[in-house]
């Protein structure tokens, strides 16, 4: 009798637990996935803000922003220019790989983060800038609301401020459930012509060329030759970044109030490095003396693919899985993983199997390794000049008669000041050897638009 209640006894704790267990795998296969909040400035340059070492701008909110979560310092870009830039972000895949221009043609039979996301439950959104494709209705690419916003028509507010309120409105419909929502907004490209109130704030910047690196300075001649006030110019660019961060602010507040900070991924970056000062159009002048992007110590920007053009701030938040007041400064890391990190996270698990990324939401959580593919940018033409990273070196493999080889060490000349090809034959040959296998993937032509039809956004 003792025997059997006992007997009786096991079995009832065996399926108490076994129901435990089963709860516990059900809540966590329902748990709710974090949001994600993507907002991407245009244009800005590495060096653009206060937590980047800038020694004007005022952007207290992304230097609060990076204080709460990891402030990254190798961090890249998919492409030079607008488009490429974000066709890495939104397909995981290598832009050159697209044989049409998919700012003329979409992304074609690919699938994007934005329809992966949707199929696991998110509601999706993407405000501000398009530049992704030719049809921006709500629903393309798996986005249920899109609202492709332009500039904010206001005299005395920031041009970002109507992208930002469409987004803080779509974050409040849709509180009670994941949401992903791309905020993408139009400072600092050209024009930079910001309001004068916003201009004022900075009125009392006067520039000593001496704060700045000597990358710098060629911007600053060229500003001054076209007959621009570097005073002047550089105050109405720090007003076009102040309200980039005003913005930022307003909807970092909505989160808090919505109590969604802890569930909530918020990620602020640049899609590319900042743009010439001289932009080979007469007509554009007026307005080209006010570019004065900083790509801090980095040679090159916009256009090019030097790591002023490739490497860009990026702040990640996510409370209690991102690192607070962390400075990331050995882990490569870049856009193109974007759609495998967040794929991971949010618990999707059929992703593309041709994918150009690699998951580094450990990274993102705080570990610190090398990562294990190298990073490529080629423009869309068939005789463009590829680049390569990996490791600590980057080759720009020159293919143009008279030019050569270039190869940095960049854990000891970031600034790709020093062509050391000749000194290491040994891993020109590699690197080499790596980008023309994967330029030997790559389309044969490419197809862009006519003039006529072609967007102009870049």
């Amino acid at each position: 009798m003792n025997s059997n209640r006992f007997k009786l006894a096991w079995y009832a704790l065996f399926v108490v637990g076994t129901m435990l267990v089963v709860a516990c795998d059900s809540e966590a296969a329902t748990e709710r996935p974090p949001n994600v909040v993507f907002m991407f400035a245009d244009d800005l340059g590495y060096g653009d803000l206060g937590c980047y070492g800038h020694p004007y701008a005022k952007t207290p909110v992304l230097d609060q922003l990076a204080k709460e979560g990891t402030r990254f310092t190798q961090y890249y870009v998919t492409g030079v220019t607008c488009n490429p830039s974000r066709t890495g972000i939104m397909t995981g895949l290598f832009p050159a790989r697209f044989p049409q221009y998919a700012a003329d043609f979409g992304f074609g039979d690919r699938i994007t983060i934005t329809e992966l996301l949707k199929s696991r439950g998110y509601k999706t959104g993407h405000f501000g800038k398009w530049h992704i494709g030719p049809d921006n209705r709500s629903g393309t690419y798996g986005i249920d609301v899109v609202d492709a916003i332009g500039k904010s028509k206001s005299k005395t507010s920031g041009r970002d401020d109507d992208v930002y309120s469409a987004a803080i409105d779509f974050i409040r419909e849709n509180k009670d459930s994941p949401f992903y929502v791309n905020v993408w907004g139009h400072a600092t490209h050209f024009p930079v012509n910001p309001a004068e109130n916003l201009a004022a704030k900075f009125k009392d910047v006067h520039v000593s060329r001496d704060d700045f690196s000597s990358t710098m300075q060629h911007k600053f001649d060229e500003c001054v030759q076209i007959g621009g006030n570097l005073d002047k110019s550089m105050q109405r660019y720090l007003a076009d970044v102040y309200q980039i961060d005003a913005n930022v602010g307003r909807l970092l507040s909505v989160i808090d109030e919505l109590g969604l900070r802890d569930e909530t991924i918020v990620v602020f970056s640049s899609d590319h490095g900042p743009a010439p000062v001289i932009l080979g159009n007469k007509g554009a002048r007026e307005f080209s003396i006010n570019m004065l992007g900083y790509a801090s110590h980095f040679r090159g920007g916009k256009h090019e693919q030097y790591e002023g053009g490739t490497r860009v701030p990026f702040i990640i938040r996510w409370p209690g899985h991102v690192p607070a007041g962390r400075i990331n400064d050995h882990d490569v890391c870049s856009f193109i993983d974007w759609m495998p990190t967040l794929c991971s996270i949010a618990g999707v698990d059929e992703i593309p199997t041709q994918i150009d990324g690699e998951d580094i939401s450990d990274i993102w959580q705080g570990a610190d390794r090398s990562r294990s593919k190298p990073l490529f940018w080629k423009s869309s033409s068939i005789g463009s000049t590829p680049a390569v990273r990996h490791g600590n070196w980057k080759l720009h493999l020159n293919r143009r008669r008279g030019q050569d080889v270039e190869l940095y060490d960049l854990s000891v000349d970031p600034s790709e000041s020093k062509n050391v090809a000749k000194d290491h034959p040994e891993e020109v040959a590699r690197l080499a050897k790596m980008t023309q296998a994967w330029m030997s993937e790559l389309p044969k032509q490419y197809e862009k638009a006519d003039a006529k039809s072609r967007s102009r956004e870049d």
